[in-house]
């Protein structure tokens, strides 16, 4: 594997079925973790109906993680009824920790991005103009465009503890 997508689902708080299919891991509102229908290594080779389809042009050789929030989003001062909670955002911090260390995935912005970050830096595929993760409610002082920063040094964080 060679890098980390995070996404949120725009749902409710609990995993539905559709999105187990879409996601390899999602995190919901307490921060328990559910494993999606297909691992990780399912994306080293994309076959159809074979692996997490979670990254328009990006999913071979990516893990795909979600929090399963934002439904009605509109912006950070409308971000609906299911906004990501801190419970929620600090467990999907030190999953991706946890998962750069199983994989050996060094943290940059290349190996460890929102899927907002990869339709900016992949504009010819259908994850351009993705609003996740543009907005993180626990932390409302990030700015749309330091939201990935804040992720990848928060996941660095965890991954000093051990």
């Amino acid at each position: 594997m060679k890098r980390i997508i995070l996404h949120w689902t725009a749902g409710v708080y609990h995993p539905n079925t559709h999105e187990l299919e879409c996601y390899h891991y999602l995190v919901d509102k307490d921060g328990n973790i559910h494993n999606g229908k297909f691992k990780p290594e399912n994306n080293e080779i994309c076959k159809p109906g074979q692996y997490a389809a979670h990254t328009g042009g990006g999913n071979t050789g990516s893990i795909g993680i979600a929090l399963c929030a934002m439904a009605g989003f509109k912006s950070r001062n409308e971000c609906g009824s299911y906004p990501i909670t801190a419970k929620q955002f600090e467990a999907a911090m030190k999953l991706c920790a946890d998962l750069a260390k199983k994989y050996k995935i060094n943290i940059s912005p290349n190996t460890l991005m929102t899927h907002y970050e990869f339709g900016l830096k992949n504009p010819n595929t259908s994850s351009a103009g993705k609003i996740d993760i543009i907005y993180i409610p626990p932390y409302p002082w990030v700015a749309q465009n330091d939201a990935g920063a804040f992720i990848r040094s928060k996941v660095k964080w965890y991954m000093l503890q051990g």
